[in-house]
C-alpha cells in the first residue's frame, strides 16, 4: 500500500487496531513518534478492503490541514486540504478531506450527513482539542456520531480540565474519578529507547526582577525561588519582557548553543516560542541583533504563515519565532534548540511546545530548550517521561498540571495582548538572567565545569551538538561528581587563596578575575545604572540602551564585551552625575 517504511511500533499498533477492528480507537504516541504516518496506514488497509469508503481527518490547526495532505500523498492516500464548508463536496479523484476542528463546530450538519452518506474513517488527531470549547465537542460529537470508524490520536496529557472529550473511553478508579483508556500507548521512553525522538537537555535561566504594580509599589524578586502564584507569575512575565535584559542574554547563550550544534549538524535551527505577537515581534529583533540574520515569523493572523512555516522546514535559515501556531503537531525536524518564552505554564502546553524538538533523523541528535527556572515548568521537565491520562472528577477537585498563570481558556487565546492575561496593570522594571541549572533525563545539575561553578552555563552551551545520548548522560553524571567533590587537595580554584594566606587588601583588586565574571559584573551595573537612569528621567529602558549605543558604539549588551559594556557604564554614571 505504502513505500513508507513503518517503525516498530507503527507495525505493532497497526496489528492491535485489525486485531479487534473496533469502531472506535485511541492511539497515545509521544510527539515525534509517527502518529500521522501510522494513522494514514490504518486509512490505506481500511480503504483498500472496502471496509470504508471515504477519510475524514481533524485537527488543529489550517497548516496541519497541509501537512495532512502532503502525508497522505506519500502513503497513497488523496486528501483534499481545500476543502471548506461552502464547497459541500471534496476534490474529484480525493479519498477524502481535511478540516479543522472549528470547521466543524462551524456546521456540524455539513459534516454528520457526509458521514452518513458514505462509509467514512474520521481520524481526530490531536482529540483534546475536541474539549476546547463546548461548541467544538458538541460539534464533533454530532459531526461524526456515524462514522464507521474512528481513530482518535493524540501525544500529550489530554487537558487540565475535566471536559469531557467525545469518543474517548473512561474507566472509573478507586478514588471515585474516571480516567481515559488508550487502546495503545507508545511513551517517551520507549520511543527514546528505539530512538526514534531525541532525548532533550533543559537549560533553567533564573536571575533578579523587579517591576511595579498597578498601586506604584515596586518589587523585587528571584525568579525561581519559592514564591506565590502571583508573584511568580508576576517574575515571569517581567523576564519575558523584550526591555529588560533577561530575554537577549538568554536569546544570546541559545545562540551559542545553536551555533556549536550546527558544527554537527549544519541545517540545525532554533525556535522561539513567544506568549503574543507584540512579544514576537521584539524578540525577531534581538535575534536579528544577536546573530545578524533576521529570523522567520509566523504569526497565525498573518496570510502566508502556512508557506513560510513549509520553507522555514525544508531551508538553512537559523531561527523562528513564533507565538501558537507551531507549538503543537507542526513537523520541522531540524529544530534542535529550542527558547520557551511564553508564559503558557500548563503541562499540555509545555508537552507540546517541547515536542517541536524531538523529531529524531539519525541517531546522536541531542535538542536543547532554554526555559525560565519557574518551579512548575521545572517540574514539567523532570516529569517529560511520565504517561499522563484525562481525569474526569477528580474527587478533591484540584489540579497538579498547571501553575495557575494562565487558565486553559487563556492559554488557548492566541495572540492576546500579554498585558490583558492577568487581567492588571503591570509594567516591568528591570530584569537580569543567571544560568541557574540544566535538567537531562530527570535528572538537575546546578554545578558542573572543570573550573568551578561559574563555568556551569559554557560548559553546557559548548556540549557536542552530535553525541549518543548514553554519552552525555555519562559526559554531565561525571562533570557533576567532580563539581560536587570539589577542587583537589592543594589545589586552589582560580581567584581563590588557600587557607590562612589572604591577600593584602591593596592587592585584592588587582587580582584577576575570570572573563565571564568581569563581564557578568558589568552587566549588572549596567542594568542597575539604567534602571537608576529610567526612574530619573521616565525614558523606558530599551530607549536608555539605545541611547547608549548611539553614543557609545557596540553591539547589543549579549554581544557587547568587557571594554564596551564598562564604556557605556562610564557614560551613565556622567549622566548621572549631572544635576
Amino acid at each position: 500500500m505504502t513505500a513508507v517504511e513503518l517503525r516498530p511500533w507503527q507495525v505493532a499498533a497497526r496489528s492491535a487496531y485489525h486485531a479487534h477492528a473496533p469502531r472506535d480507537f485511541l492511539a497515545v504516541a509521544t510527539p515525534g513518534a509517527g502518529k500521522t504516518t501510522y494513522a494514514l496506514a490504518i486509512a490505506g488497509d481500511l480503504l483498500a478492503a472496502g471496509t470504508v469508503e471515504r477519510v475524514t481527518v481533524v485537527c488543529p490547526t489550517e497548516h496541519l490541514k497541509r501537512q495532512w495532505a502532503d502525508a497522505a500523498h506519500r502513503m497513497g492516500v488523496v486528501l483534499d486540504p481545500a476543502f471548506t464548508n461552502a464547497a459541500i463536496t471534496h476534490a474529484k479523484g480525493a479519498d477524502g478531506v481535511a478540516v479543522t476542528y472549528a470547521q466543524v463546530a462551524q456546521a456540524p450538519h455539513l459534516h454528520a450527513g457526509r458521514t452518513r452518506a458514505r462509509r467514512t474513517l474520521v481520524i481526530l488527531d490531536e482529540i483534546h482539542h475536541a474539549g476546547d470549547a463546548r461548541t467544538w465537542g458538541d460539534g464533533v460529537a454530532e459531526a461524526f456520531e456515524d462514522a464507521a470508524r474512528r481513530l482518535a490520536l493524540t501525544g500529550t496529557p489530554f487537558r487540565t480540565d475535566t471536559s469531557q472529550i467525545p469518543f474517548v473511553d473512561y474507566v472509573e478508579g478507586r478514588d471515585g474519578s474516571r480516567r481515559s483508556r488508550a487502546d495503545f500507548t507508545y511513551g517517551y521512553p520507549e520511543a527514546l529507547a528505539d530512538r526514534v525522538v531525541r532525548p532533550v537537555l533543559f537549560l533553567a535561566y533564573s536571575g533578579t526582577m523587579r517591576w511595579r504594580t498597578r498601586a506604584g509599589d515596586e518589587v523585587a524578586a528571584r525568579l525561581g525561588e519559592p514564591l506565590t502564584n502571583d508573584l511568580t507569575a508576576q517574575a515571569l512575565r517581567t523576564a519575558l519582557d523584550p526591555g529588560g535584559q533577561w530575554i537577549p542574554d538568554v536569546l544570546s547563550a541559545a545562540d551559542r548553543r545553536l551555533g556549536e550544534v550546527r558544527r554537527e549538524v549544519p541545517d540545525a535551527a532554533g525556535l522561539v516560542i513567544a506568549t503574543d505577537t507584540v512579544a514576537a515581534r521584539a524578540y525577531a529583533r534581538l535575534i536579528a541583533e544577536i546573530c545578524g540574520e533576521k529570523p522567520v515569523v509566523v504569526l497565525s493572523d498573518e496570510a502566508g504563515a502556512s508557506d513560510r512555516i513549509e520553507d522555514f522546514a525544508v531551508g538553512r535559515q537559523r531561527w523562528m519565532v513564533a507565538v501558537r501556531m507551531v507549538s503543537e503537531g507542526v513537523d520541522i525536524p531540524r529544530l534542535c534548540v529550542g527558547v520557551y518564552a511564553t508564559s503558557t505554564a500548563t503541562a499540555l502546553f509545555f508537552s507540546q511546545a517541547v515536542g517541536r524538538f524531538v523529531r529524531a533523523r539519525r541517531p546522536g541528535e541531542t535538542a536543547s530548550v532554554f526555559v525560565p527556572s519557574v518551579p512548575v515548568l521545572l517540574q514539567f521537565a523532570a516529569d517529560i517521561e511520565v504517561q499522563r491520562d484525562h481525569v474526569l472528577g477528580r474527587v478533591d477537585g484540584g489540579d497538579d498540571l498547571g501553575l495557575g498563570i494562565e487558565d486553559v481558556a487563556a492559554a488557548r487565546r492566541t495572540e492576546a495582548a500579554s498585558g490583558e492575561l492577568l487581567g492588571q496593570a503591570f509594567e516591568a522594571v528591570e530584569s537580569e538572567a543567571a544560568f541557574d541549572r540544566a535538567v537531562f533525563d530527570g535528572t538537575e545539575y546546578a554545578h558542573v565545569g572543570t573550573a568551578g561553578h561559574g563555568d556551569s552555563e559554557q560548559f553546557f552551551l559548548a556540549l557536542p551538538g552530535f553525541a549518543d545520548p548514553g554519552e552525555v548522560g555519562a559526559h554531565l553524571r561525571s562533570a557533576g561528581a567532580r563539581a560536587a567533590a570539589g577542587p583537589p587537595p592543594g589545589d586552589t580554584p582560580p581567584g581563590d587563596s588557600p587557607p590562612g594566606d589572604s591577600p593584602p587588601a591593596a592587592a585584592v583588586d588587582q587580582m584577576p578575575q575570570a572573563d565571564h565574571r568581569v563581564l557578568a559584573g558589568l552587566r549588572r551595573e549596567l542594568n542597575a545604572l539604567v534602571g537608576a537612569y529610567a526612574r530619573r528621567t521616565g525614558a523606558p529602558h530599551a530607549t536608555v540602551h539605545a541611547r547608549l549605543r548611539r553614543d557609545c558604539g557596540g553591539p547589543a549588551v549579549p554581544l557587547a564585551d568587557a571594554d564596551e559594556i564598562g564604556k557605556r557604564v562610564h557614560t551613565l554614571r556622567q549622566w548621572l552625575a549631572k544635576p
